[in-house]
C-alpha cells in the first residue's frame, strides 16, 4: 500500500480525534473533513459536521448491466471552508466496469481500492476516531477522492456513476445499493429517492424489494420502473431489489436461517409468484358489483370522487366481464336487476351521473342485494364503499356479518373502503376477513378517486383464483397471507412463512381458472440449511414475516377479543424483531435487557390491563388509524417499524434493527434483545483490540452489530460477545473461521401437471420450456465475459498505479 498516502489519511483521522466529533457521511459514501487552519477557525473546539440536503439515485439496468448514478448535496454550516476526503464503499459482489466522479460539474480523479486495502482504511478510521460506524462496510472495496473546499455556509454537489454486472440465479436478478446512513448522518436527509429503470430482452415478471416499499409501473413486457422516495429521514437499511426474467420462471424462493442463533432451528422463507406480464386471460370472466353509499354524509367532494371512480371502473371493464351498481341510503337503488354485460358501460355512466347523496345508511340490505346477485360459477368482486355507521334497517354489526355469511357464495370476494373517521372498523375489517378481501381506509385529505382507481387497476384481470400451496414433505407453518389472495395479471403475490428442516423439495400450487382446476409443480426448491455469509438482503425476511404475523395478531385481538396467548406472542415477536407496538412501548420508555421471565410478566400484566378495561371504540379517528396501521402490517411487502414515537421519544433512538437482529439501548449499551441477563454469560472483547477486528472480519453479523457503538452485546454462533471499553481487559477469545459464501436463493422450475381441457393459460409457466432457456445461457456467458474484462481492466490500472 502507498505508505505516504496512508500516513496522510491517518494524520487527518488523528486530528479528527482531537476535535472529538464522529465522521459524517453521505448516504452511500463517507466524507472525512479536515479541520480549518487556526487563523480562520477553531483549532481545538468541535466543528459542526456537514449536512446532507438530498440524495437521489437513478439506476438504469439493461440486460443485467446496471449503471448507478448518485446525486447528492452536502452543506457546510461552519464559518470557514472545509476540505476533506470522499470514500464510497463499493456494493458487495459488484464488479465496477466504469467509474465517473463529478464535484460541482468538474471531473475529479478517484482511486479504486480493493477490499483488503479498503478494510485497512476503514479500520484506521475506526481506531483513530473511535467511531465503529464504518464496520458496516468491512469486506467491501471502495473508491476515494479529494473533495474541493466547501465554502462557509456553502454547498458542494457530488455526482458518482458506476457500472456493474448483475448475475441471474434461475431467472432471478438482484440489485443492491448501500443506502444505510443511520450510523453516519448527523441530520436527517431532506429528500431521498431511488429510481430504477429495468429493460430486458426477456419478459420481466415479478419485481420486488424486500427492504423498502416501492412503486412499480410497467410500460410493456420488457420494461419496468420501480421507485422509492421519502423525506426528512435517516435511512438505516440498504436498498435491495429483485426482478424475475424469462418465459418459464414464475415462482421464486428466498430462504434464511439465522446463523447467529443455533437455538432457533427453524428457517424463514419468502415466495414470489407472478404471471407473465403479457398474459391476457380472455376466458377468465369476472363479475364486478359496486355497492355505493349515497347517504347524506357522502354529499360533496366525497360523492363526486366516488362517481369519478365508478366511471373509471366502468371504462376499464374487460369485454367478458359483467357488472352492476347498487347505491344505498335509506332505500336501495340498482342500475339493473341483474348483472349486465360490459358493453353497457356507457349507459351505466349516465345512470351514475344522475345519482345524488341524501338519506340514512342501510348497509345490511345493500350487501344482501349484492350477494343475491352473485353468480356462483364466476369470480365475483364486491367493491363496498361507505363513510358512516349503519343507521337504517339492521344496525348491529354482528347481525350484518351473520346475515351476509348465510347467503354469500364462496366465490365472492369483498373489498371494503371506509371513507373518513365515522366508519365502523370492526364491521369493515370483519367483512373483508370473512370474504377473502381487504379493507382500505381513505383518511381525510386523501383522494378517494385515486385510491379506488388504483385498486381496481390491480384486480381488473384475474389469472388464478382459490390458490392453495402444498409443500409436500417440507414442514412449513405460520404462512402469511392466509388464505392466499387471488392472482391478477400484472401483479404478484409475496408469501412468507417458516420451515422446520432445510433441503430440496417440491411445492405444488393449485388454482382455479374459469371453473377448472390447474396444478403447477415447482421442483428443486432449496430451503437453506445455512445462511452464514449471505449478503443478499435475505436477512430481512424474518422481520417481514414478523411484521405480517404481528399485524395479524393485532387484528385478531381487535376483531375477536383479547387472550393471554395472543398477547404473549405479540410481546415476544415485538421484542425479538424490534417492531414496537402498544404492548411493548416499554422498550422505548423503560429500556432494559429482558429475559424469558421478564417477558412472561410483561405479557401477563398487559393481558390483565387489556381484559379489565373497557372495549376500545370501533369508530373514530383513533380506531380508523389503528385499523389502517394494523392492516398495513398484516399486508406488508417490506418490513415496517410499528410505532415511530412513544411518549415523544423516537423509537430509532432506543431500538435499532441490524439485519434480522434487534438491539435496545440500555444506559449507552446496545444489547441484543435475545440476551437474557439471568442465564446468558458474555465473552468480553476490548473495543478496538486485535480480537475485536478479527471477530468483525470473521462474522459479518458482528460487524454490523458492532457498528452500533462502542459498547455492544451481540450474538454469533450462539456466543454473546460483549464489547467493553478500550482500557478494560477482555477475555480470551477464540476467533472462528470465516464463513463460506453459500447460495442464498433458488428459483423453481414449473410444469403444468393437470391442465383441464378448455382452461385458460394463467401464464404461470411456459410448458413448452421448463428448463433454462437459451437466452438465459447467453446472458450468463455475456455476464462472465464482462466480469473477466472488468477484472483485467482493474488489474491493469492497479499495475500502472504501482509503477507510479
Amino acid at each position: 500500500m502507498n505508505q505516504p498516502k496512508f500516513f496522510l489519511i491517518n494524520l487527518i483521522f488523528l486530528i479528527l480525534v482531537t476535535l472529538g466529533e464522529p465522521t459524517p457521511a453521505s448516504a452511500d459514501g463517507i466524507i472525512v473533513p479536515m479541520p480549518p487552519p487556526c487563523d480562520i477557525g477553531p483549532c481545538i473546539a468541535p466543528m459542526t459536521q456537514l449536512a446532507i440536503k438530498y440524495h437521489h439515485v437513478d439506476v438504469t439496468i439493461v440486460d443485467q448491466v446496471a449503471v448507478t448514478h448518485v446525486d447528492q448535496v452536502f452543506y457546510n454550516p461552519n464559518e470557514w471552508q472545509v476540505e476533506g476526503t470522499y470514500i464510497f464503499p463499493i456494493p458487495v459482489g459488484a464488479v465496477v466496469t466504469d467509474f465517473i466522479l463529478w464535484i460541482d460539474g468538474e471531473p475529479v480523479q478517484g482511486e479504486m481500492l480493493e477490499a483488503g486495502e479498503a478494510r485497512e482504511i476503514y479500520e484506521a478510521i475506526v481506531r483513530e476516531i473511535r467511531d465503529p460506524a464504518l464496520l458496516e462496510y468491512v469486506g467491501q472495496g471502495a473508491v476515494q477522492a479529494s473533495i474541493f473546499p466547501i465554502p462557509a455556509y456553502g454547498e458542494r454537489r457530488i455526482e458518482l456513476e458506476y457500472s456493474q454486472v448483475l448475475t441471474s440465479e434461475n431467472g432471478l436478478v438482484r440489485y443492491l445499493y448501500p443506502l444505510n446512513t443511520e450510523k453516519f448522518s448527523v441530520w436527517p436527509l431532506e429528500d431521498v429517492s431511488i429510481s430504477v429503470s429495468i429493460q430486458s430482452s426477456q419478459p420481466i415478471r415479478a419485481v420486488y424489494s424486500p427492504t423498502h416499499s416501492v412503486d412499480v409501473s410497467r410500460t410493456g413486457r420488457f420494461e419496468v420502473k420501480a421507485g422509492y422516495e421519502d423525506s426528512d429521514i435517516t435511512p438505516n437499511t440498504d436498498f435491495g431489489l429483485y426482478y424475475s426474467i424469462g418465459e418459464s420462471e414464475a415462482f421464486h424462493l428466498l430462504t434464511y436461517r439465522d446463523p447467529s442463533d443455533p437455538d432457533d432451528k427453524d428457517g424463514f422463507f419468502l415466495l414470489m409468484l407472478a404471471p407473465r406480464p403479457d398474459v391476457v386471460s380472455e376466458n377468465v370472466a369476472k363479475d364486478v358489483i359496486i355497492v355505493l353509499d349515497k347517504s347524506g354524509s357522502m354529499d360533496g367532494d366525497k360523492f363526486y370522487q366516488s362517481q369519478e371512480a365508478l366511471r373509471f371502473i366502468l371504462d376499464n371493464l374487460n369485454p367478458e366481464d359483467r357488472f352492476n351498481i347498487i347505491s344505498f341510503s335509506t332505500s336501495i337503488e340498482k342500475y339493473a336487476n341483474r348483472l349486465r354485460p360490459a358493453d353497457e358501460a356507457n349507459e351505466a355512466r349516465r345512470w351514475v351521473n344522475q345519482l345524488s347523496a341524501m338519506g340514512s345508511t342501510d348497509i345490511n340490505r345493500a350487501l344482501l342485494e349484492a350477494a343475491d346477485m352473485a353468480d356462483r360459477e364466476r369470480p365475483t368482486y364486491v367493491i363496498f364503499l361507505t363513510d358512516g355507521l349503519p343507521t337504517e334497517g339492521v344496525t348491529e354489526s354482528n347481525w350484518i356479518l351473520e346475515n351476509l355469511e348465510d347467503v354469500a357464495p364462496n366465490n365472492l370476494r369483498l373489498f371494503a373502503f371506509g371513507v373518513g373517521y365515522d366508519v365502523d372498523t370492526f364491521l369493515l375489517d370483519s367483512l373483508a376477513e370473512a370474504h377473502h378481501g381487504t379493507s382500505t381506509y381513505v383518511l381525510p385529505g386523501e383522494s378517494l378517486e385515486e385510491v379506488l382507481s388504483s385498486f381496481y387497476e390491480k384486480i381488473s384481470t384475474p389469472v388464478l383464483t382459490n390458490l392453495e400451496l402444498d409443500f409436500g414433505d417440507l414442514e412449513v407453518y405460520d404462512i402469511y397471507p392466509n388464505p392466499l389472495p387471488d392472482l391478477f395479471s400484472g401483479s404478484q403475490i409475496i408469501v412468507t412463512g417458516r420451515y422446520r428442516e432445510g433441503g430440496t423439495g417440491t411445492v405444488v400450487l393449485k388454482g382455479v381458472v374459469n371453473q377448472q382446476t390447474q396444478t403447477f409443480t415447482f421442483r428443486d426448491l432449496r430451503f437453506s440449511t445455512d445462511s452464514r455469509g449471505a449478503s443478499d438482503n435475505t436477512d430481512t425476511i424474518p422481520r417481514l414475516w414478523a411484521t405480517r404475523k404481528i399485524g395479524h395478531l393485532l387484528n385478531d385481538i381487535r376483531l375477536h377479543g383479547v387472550n393471554q396467548e395472543t398477547i404473549d406472542q405479540i410481546v415476544r415477536l415485538s421484542i425479538r424483531y424490534g417492531i414496537v407496538t402498544e404492548y411493548t412501548s416499554y422498550l422505548v420508555t423503560e429500556p432494559m435487557a429482558l429475559g424469558d421471565a421478564a417477558q412472561d410478566e410483561i405479557a401477563r400484566s398487559q393481558y390483565e390491563q387489556e381484559s379489565s378495561g373497557p372495549a376500545a371504540p370501533s369508530s373514530g379517528q383513533d380506531a380508523v388509524e389503528k385499523a389502517a396501521g394494523q392492516g398495513a402490517m398484516s399486508d406488508a411487502d417490506a418490513p415496517v417499524e410499528g410505532l415511530s414515537t412513544v411518549d415523544g421519544i423516537q423509537v430509532d433512538d432506543v431500538v435499532q434493527n441490524v439485519g434480522s437482529q434487534t438491539f435496545v439501548n440500555v444506559d449507552g449499551v446496545w444489547i441484543d434483545t435475545r440476551f437474557d441477563p439471568d442465564t446468558d454469560k458474555t465473552v468480553k472483547v476490548s473495543f478496538l483490540s486485535d480480537d475485536y477486528f478479527a471477530l468483525v472480519n470473521a462474522r459479518p453479523e458482528l460487524a454490523a452489530a458492532f457498528a452500533l457503538g462502542e459498547e455492544v452485546i451481540a450474538f454469533a454462533d450462539g456466543i454473546a460477545y460483549e464489547v467493553v471499553a478500550t482500557d478494560e481487559p477482555g477475555d480470551e477469545v477464540e476467533i472462528p473461521e470465516a464463513y463460506p459464501t453459500p447460495k442464498s436463493y433458488e428459483g423453481g422450475q414449473g410444469v403444468v401437471e393437470t391442465p383441464e381441457p378448455g382452461a385458460a393459460d394463467p401464464g404461470l409457466v411456459d410448458s413448452s420450456n421448463t428448463g433454462t432457456t437459451k437466452n438465459d445461457s447467453k446472458t450468463d456467458q455475456v455476464v462472465t465475459v464482462v466480469i473477466v474484462i472488468g477484472l483485467v481492466v482493474l488489474f491493469g490500472i492497479a499495475l500502472l498505479n504501482q509503477k507510479k
